[in-house]
């Protein structure tokens, strides 16, 4: 009687981790359909619609709700300044394994980088840090998608938003290789950006909160169409999101900016 007592409830586990696992996959799967219909609703850019490309991941760091859309699957964006997050995150994994706090110096640096979106700081870091490390980074990170830029081209790197949410996470949940001093610094890098440059998911966040962000703006030389990229960490409803939004082909940085806004409202309404 008790093995058939143990063996019933055995099973039972086993159904209910296998419901969970259906309705994660429901969840996600439902998540996904309501950013695409909002998204595409708010910005009218359905998916081919050839008006630009444009991609958006949204994470609920307090439900595990998470979504995506994009116009243009498979395509990898032009990282422009936003690739500065992960030049930090790759100069604090370094100093962790070597068992030494960044240098004053550094400190300098990498405040300029983020705050200021400086790009001749950038340019220093990425040359001491060199691109091998940054690839380094993102494989141990699971950035399948990201590709670090070739010689000083830091700004040329490409990435998808999935893995811009894959590098948010690594900063803003302790499921991280970084430290939680090293973590606290770099929200407090990305939550003090120069007023001018908060922008971007910011326009998804409940008033009077202060959101954690990093802007990527650029303009092709081929064509004069911009790169308008915004990665971050907001609050909206009360709830922790993380939210990657990458946009090209836009005909200015005023109307790729105005993109990302209403993509990022539109993600964060998806999945309240």
């Amino acid at each position: 009687m008790r093995v058939r007592t143990v063996g019933a409830v055995l099973s039972l586990v086993a159904v209910l981790a296998a419901g969970r696992i259906v309705a994660a996959m429901h969840s996600t799967a439902d998540a996904n359909a309501d950013v695409a219909s909002m998204v595409s609703g708010a910005t009218g850019q359905p998916a081919g619609s050839g008006t630009g490309r444009l991609s958006v991941a949204v994470r609920d760091l307090d439900t595990g709700v998470s979504g995506r859309y994009s116009t243009a699957d498979g395509h990898r964006f032009v990282s422009a300044s936003v690739v500065k997050v992960d030049i930090l995150v790759t100069l604090l994994l370094q100093a962790q394994e070597r068992h030494r706090p960044l240098t004053d110096r550094e400190r300098q640096l990498c405040g300029l980088m983020i705050q200021d979106s400086d790009n001749d700081a950038a340019s220093t870091l990425w040359s001491e840090l060199g691109a091998a490390a940054v690839t380094r980074t993102n494989q141990a990170l699971g950035l399948r998608s990201t590709t670090a830029g070739t010689g000083p081209a830091w700004g040329l790197t490409t990435t998808t938003a999935d893995d811009q949410l894959r590098l948010l996470a690594a900063i803003m949940t302790p499921a991280s290789p970084l430290t939680a001093s090293s973590r606290q610094y770099a929200v407090s890098l990305m939550r003090a950006v120069r007023a001018d440059q908060r922008w971007g998911v910011s326009a998804a966040a409940d008033p009077g909160t202060v959101s954690g962000l990093k802007n990527g703006w650029l303009p092709r030389s081929g064509d004069g169409l911009w790169v308008v990229n915004s990665v971050g960490e907001v609050r909206h409803g009360g709830h922790r999101l993380l939210i990657a939004v990458l946009s090209d082909g836009q005909p200015s940085q005023q109307a790729g900016i105005s993109l990302v806004e209403t993509t990022a409202r539109a993600a964060a309404e998806a999945v309240d």
